[in-house]
């Protein structure tokens, strides 16, 4: 046992939810470690955390102005109070975050308190701010944040997560000035008031606010989601992916590799935005203890393909496929044949695969629709959510197999529960696309698309539809097809079960 541990209470933090994640001390070193460090060395230097929590990007920034600042301004009381009063700033998502962040970067809940480190504040709140802030409403939603009213409509006297940076149209009047840098870690989601647990993603609003003010630099940490899926995120996703001013993107597959304990579906990931420096984007991926890094633009694709590694797959697959169709424009939408997945089964009527649990009963003739007009055909069947329960997507991932996929007969039809992949007029072409299906370069390039365990339609955009369903498909004849390397199987048979 070593007697002289120490270790550092921000670190031992527990979270307040998913969505309001405190920050290791480690992982803020390392997004700020991204930054010219020489911004350390200069006493004009502005930093914004616009979403502080426990204070501890605030904390480790100031760490480094004082030594940096050393040989400008030797007396150290006179170097902590420059610092504090004229280069760090935050604004607390909470009451509670406020007292937090002051005590571990002021030492002092209160920043004129006797015991604070810097002398020269004249008010409790210092640069740390929290004004009480309440949503606004319009038709039940908050017209900044799109908040339920139903869910955080309060007292004044309780939290209304209403967050004070980016429930404003001007957030440049909190603090009245410009900032150099504006890094931090927001909330990541907020309850929309949907079916069930529905949430919306919120953390895309901070990062929109944060380009609003213009900083020379912006470092956000958040879900990885926005790659390729989440709600409400496709102009988020685009408008991130066309910003040549993202230099730097550091990917997680495994939140708990930087948040220990928590467990973030799609994993996370956090970014360099430099203002004045356009150009390709540094990107690296951190997974089972590898770090693998590449240059390239974000929008290549429609979505961004997390490991560099797949990108040229990808690109030899599009290339040799290019005239014919892909999978995303075959698959079904969801209600192929208009049943939700609580549809009643029948006692009689037109055969229908419910869920795995109730398996094949019926429908009434009236309830069953055909706009695709595939029920005289033989269907593949997938489920909407394969992968329900995994969120670490460093595993390798199974996706489709004997016991969740259904092939239905002609005159067979399903409910929601399941997309129809394609249909075909024979069962020797259903059974030889089940083989094309069953491929690990199949659901390799599925997983290029997947940050959740939802598997719509669009996800299938890498995988094309064969012109030819006349065989039983390996991986060795897809290899040879799409000219896959050794190097490049060894890479698709890591990530698929």
């Amino acid at each position: 046992m070593n007697i002289n541990y120490n270790p550092d209470v921000l670190s031992c933090l527990a979270n307040l939810s998913n969505d309001e994640v405190f920050t290791p001390p480690k992982l803020v070193n390392q997004m700020l470690d991204m930054l010219p460090q020489e911004l350390f060395e200069r006493k004009d230097t502005t930093f914004l955390d616009p979403v502080t929590k426990s204070g501890v990007f605030l904390r480790e920034i100031a760490k480094r102005l004082n030594k940096g600042l050393e040989p400008q301004i030797p007396n150290q009381q006179e170097r902590i109070n420059h610092i504090f009063k004229n280069q760090l700033y935050g604004i607390a998502i909470t009451e509670l975050t406020s007292l937090l962040a002051r005590r571990s970067t002021y030492c002092s809940k209160k920043a004129n308190g006797k015991y604070s480190v810097c002398s020269e504040f004249e008010t409790e709140q210092g640069n740390i701010k929290f004004d009480f802030t309440q949503h606004t409403w319009k038709n039940g939603k908050c017209i900044y944040c799109g908040a339920s009213e139903e869910v955080y409509s309060r007292k004044d006297d309780l939290e209304t997560y209403a967050y004070q940076f980016i429930h404003t149209d001007k957030p440049e009047k909190i603090f009245n000035m410009k900032f150099d840098v504006i890094i931090g870690n927001p909330p990541y989601q907020l309850s929309d008031g949907g079916h069930g647990r529905s949430a919306s993603p919120i953390y895309q609003l901070f990062v929109e606010q944060a380009k609003k003010m213009n900083p020379r630099f912006l470092s956000m940490i958040m879900p990885a989601r926005w790659y390729a899926g989440g709600k409400g995120l496709d102009s988020f996703r685009a408008e991130m992916l066309n910003d040549d001013r993202i230099r730097k993107l550091v990917d997680f597959e495994n939140s708990s590799d930087v948040f220990p304990g928590v467990d973030i579906a799609g994993g996370v990931c956090y970014f360099l935005w430099d203002r004045d420096n356009k150009g390709l984007c540094e990107i690296t991926n951190q997974y089972d203890d590898r770090k693998v890094t590449s240059q390239r633009a974000l929008n290549e694709f429609d979505i961004l393909i997390r490991h560099s590694q797949a990108v040229p797959i990808i690109r030899k697959v599009r290339d040799i496929e290019k005239p014919k169709h892909f999978l995303n424009k075959v698959v079904t939408s969801r209600k192929p044949f208009g049943m939700p997945t609580n549809y009643k089964p029948q006692k009689k009527g037109i055969p229908c695969h419910f869920t795995q649990r109730i398996g094949l009963q019926f429908a009434k003739a009236e309830d069953v629709t055909d706009r695709y007009k595939i029920i005289d055909k033989w269907k593949f069947l997938v489920p909407r959510a394969p992968i329900a329960g995994q969120t670490d997507f460093s595993k390798p991932v199974r996706f489709y197999y004997d016991s969740n996929i259904k092939i239905a007969k002609p005159k067979e039809v399903c409910t929601e529960s399941f997309l129809v992949a394609a249909a075909f007029k024979t069962e020797k072409e259903v059974l030889s696309f089940k083989s094309y299906v069953f491929t690990k370069i199949f659901r390799f390039l599925l997983l290029q698309t997947v940050v959740s365990q939802d598997i719509p339609r669009d996800k299938f955009i890498f995988i094309p539809h064969l012109p030819k369903y006349d065989q039983d498909f390996t991986d060795e004849i897809l290899r040879k097809r799409w000219n896959i390397t050794n190097e490049e199987w060894e890479f698709i048979d890591s990530k698929i079960k």
